[in-house]
């Protein structure tokens, strides 16, 4: 097991600021000033600094002076139900009596606003479209609603292609030339700003006195943009983190949108002790269920609805098409490791540096799940392939850190004019789209990219911890301090340790997970751990001592709580 420890010394403030383990366990993520440890919203970047947002602004309040029919588009993910239903909140607390939403269809239209769903959506009779965490490379649907005397607003963070759109205004950090300096604000982030900026502007204006209704507080929005924000995996740099910890706050407050708590309800999970993690581990699978098996109307309606009743149905509806995606994941995943296991024998136990799968049965909504799973077990960039409409693939890429994924299919766009149908993304995850009988073309060039620009050192899996543990931090306190010092996720990550310890007890609990007994050298102490899907030829063993790489964390059962080990990997001694 290749560990690496994480770097980094608290500043004598930070020191003087905190306990003296999270002192470190923050340096070693690059905070060297209290402030950066500050979540109030008067610490929030202010939006004046979005490029585009003036003109945006400007737009939809003449919209709703005039109740034009704002049609929002969004996205089939959670970030994209999130973003469609705080627009929609939003400008209907703002006084839009006329707003309605629009979610492609991932199997007819695809990702985006496309020229078809364009047409489609004139069965609304719009006048204004806004996108959602969408839009930066819908140029044909842009091109089609100006055709057809629509005003486009599009409101987006993915990264731009070397064109822009002719929308009337363009809300994106990551466009050019856009000076606000959080570029991994999530699509739910951009459109909580814009709908901040519009309530200012209506506000100076008298817009709410005119109309005769309270200006909306944009903190009930809070938990919509926590939630998008986490399920989005963008880096919780310092702005995310005051977005997520405040969303985080109401939820346990009982503050939170009624779908919302139902979600938490339907998981088995308690309002009060509700983690940042558990809005990507528990919440959003649930609503991403929805995009990927059927139609996310149902996961926004549970997220739009003020009636608990509904809200609980519509969760236990997310919750039962969860229950689907995970069985179809479940034999996705297995035929999936079963091809790579099948190629790495083939290559002689060298794989490529990048691995493409496909299989005609295979569901194009849990593509990207797969590919995740291929990602992490593997540890190399993964696409996997599913049988889409007219004859194309519709992939889903993730990557590891150091490969940029949408830099690599641009390349190979350039490289290969027609190849690639239609692709966009981030560097650790993107879309494509491609003719069958091109998986094979595609997959070289890919490789010949990766072998240029993929150090293979990065494919060497190791496992960055914030150190080693003694035996007098290996306490419940430690556990419960830790889990309230996040907002814990992406870029931020959650505290992990390593350490080697006996193995007193081994078990497997769940069909697949390990629960151990542990005891700590050299004190001999107890611990109880358990390590989820594991690999059941190895474990349980004949082993009596192993390295594991872990986190602390606060089991509770039946009213106790106790110190549990999170085992993230697990290497016999």
């Amino acid at each position: 097991m290749q560990i690496k420890q994480r770097q980094g010394q608290p500043s004598p403030a930070l020191s003087a600021a905190v306990n003296p383990l999270l002192a470190r366990i923050y340096a070693q993520r690059g905070v060297d000033d209290p402030q950066q440890l500050e979540y109030g919203l008067q610490h929030l970047t202010p939006y004046h600094s979005l490029a585009g947002i003036d003109t945006a602004v400007t737009i939809l309040a003449q919209a709703i002076a005039q109740q034009q029919h704002i049609v929002i588009v969004g996205d089939f993910d959670c970030d994209g139900a999130t973003s469609t239903s705080l627009a929609y909140l939003a400008l209907a607390a703002m006084g839009a009596h006329k707003v309605s939403y629009l979610v492609p269809n991932r199997f007819t239209y695809g990702y985006g606003l496309s020229a078809p769903l364009v047409d489609a959506a004139m069965e609304m009779a719009p006048e204004v479209i806004v996108t959602v965490d969408n839009g930066i490379a819908s140029h044909e649907g842009v091109e089609r609603a100006h055709a057809l005397g629509l005003q486009v607003i599009v409101t987006d963070h993915h990264l731009a292609g070397d064109t822009l759109p002719k929308a009337d205004a363009i809300v994106n950090p990551n466009q050019p030339d856009c000076e606000f300096p959080h570029k991994s604000t999530a699509g739910v982030g951009v459109i909580f700003y814009v709908m901040s900026a519009l309530r200012r502007y209506l506000q100076q204006q008298g817009w709410f006195d005119k109309a005769g209704i309270a200006a909306p507080n944009m903190a009930q929005f809070l938990d919509l943009v926590a939630l998008g924000t986490v399920a989005d995996l963008v880096p919780l740099e310092h702005n995310n983190r005051i977005l997520v910890a405040q969303g985080v706050a109401r939820i346990r407050r009982g503050l939170a949108r009624p779908g919302i708590i139902a979600l938490v309800q339907q998981a088995g999970r308690q309002l009060e002790r509700l983690q940042a993690t558990d809005m990507g581990f528990v919440l959003a699978p649930r609503l991403n269920a929805a995009g990927r098996l059927d139609d996310m109307s149902v996961g926004i309606e549970c997220l739009l609805t003020n009636d608990a009743e509904r809200a609980q149905q519509l969760a236990q509806q997310l919750d039962q098409l969860n229950q689907q995606r995970r069985t179809i994941e479940g034999d996705m995943q297995e035929q999936a490791a079963t091809i790579v296991s099948q190629l790495q024998e083939a290559e002689d136990a060298e794989l490529p540096p990048c691995v493409c799968l496909f299989q005609p049965e295979w569901h194009e909504g849990v593509v990207g799940i797969v590919a995740s799973r291929i990602k992490e077990r593997w540890h190399r960039p993964s696409l996997v392939f599913a049988q889409g409409e007219g004859g194309l693939l519709k992939g889903s890429a993730r990557s590891i850190p150091g490969f940029h994924m949408r830099d690599a299919l641009a390349n190979v766009d350039a490289r290969n004019p027609g190849l690639i149908e239609r692709f966009g993304g981030h560097a650790m995850a993107a879309g494509l789209s491609l003719a069958a009988d091109r998986l094979g073309v595609f997959e070289q060039a890919l490789n010949d990219y990766a072998k240029v620009h993929l150090d293979p050192a990065l494919l060497a899996r190791s496992w960055c911890t914030d150190g080693t543990l003694p035996a007098s931090d290996l306490q419940l306190q430690q556990a419960q301090m830790l889990a309230n010092s996040g907002p814990w996720g992406q870029g931020f990550e959650e505290p992990c340790f390593h350490g080697d310890f006996d193995l007193v007890q081994q078990r497997i609990v769940g069909q697949k997970h390990l629960k151990l007994v542990l005891a700590e050298i050299p004190t001999g102490n107890l611990l109880d751990a358990i390590c989820f899907n594991i690999d059941l030829n190895v474990w349980p063993g004949n082993y009596t001592r192993a390295r594991l790489v872990y986190r602390l964390d606060v089991n509770e059962f039946r009213g106790r709580q106790s110190l549990q080990l999170i085992v993230d990997a697990i290497e016999p001694l």
